[in-house]
């Protein structure tokens, strides 16, 4: 299948403006990981965009490969634009190198970071979920309302594909309704 003249002619991704800026993120759904390029405004904080009132209901991706996770030895599909409904997001980050600054201030008293496991589709998140001295996972969990968590200092792998390794990442965000959170030690 060919593409129309129409769509030879137009550029992969929109002209990025002086207001906006781009970054290379990874999206994982239910059955699939997506990775390519967004364009926000410069003001957004990309890794936490999908927590505020700023988030868009469907994300534009340009130059995306997208992995169906859940069939064994799937390539990646290349496309040039990738909509997706910010309701299937289970995770999201930006692709190291790129990071923002963390979003907490390091010297804050009465705050420590617990471990966890979490569990989204096929991938396993090793990760940590700041918490107040006085709260646990458990309580976190049962009484926040969020529909993002925190996870910071992360290594994600996937566990239906061992040999893909290990992505280390200072900071993502997970669905906190929809994945499996584990305690590690």
């Amino acid at each position: 299948m060919t593409e129309s003249p129409a769509e030879e002619s137009k550029p992969p991704i929109p002209e990025i403006q002086e207001d906006e800026k781009s970054a290379n993120v990874m999206v994982y759904t239910q059955s699939a990981i997506h990775w390519g390029m967004l364009i926000v405004k410069q003001a957004v904080r990309i890794s936490t965009w999908l927590r505020t009132n700023l988030a868009p209901e469907v994300l534009t991706i340009y130059n995306v490969h997208s992995l169906l996770t859940n069939i064994p030895g799937a390539k990646p599909i290349p496309s040039r634009v990738l909509y997706l409904f910010t309701s299937e997001v289970l995770a999201f980050h930006m692709i190291p190198p790129q990071v923002d600054p963390p979003d907490f201030d390091p010297t804050e008293p009465n705050r420590y970071m617990d471990p966890v496991s979490i569990l989204v589709g096929t991938f396993r998140i090793d990760g940590h979920i700041r918490l107040s001295l006085i709260s646990n996972v458990e309580k976190y969990l049962d009484r926040t309302r969020e529909e993002f968590t925190s996870i910071y200092d992360a290594r994600i792998s996937n566990i239906a594909n061992p040999s893909a390794g290990v992505m280390k990442v200072p900071y993502l965000i997970v669905r906190q309704n929809a994945v499996v959170y584990t305690k590690r030690p």
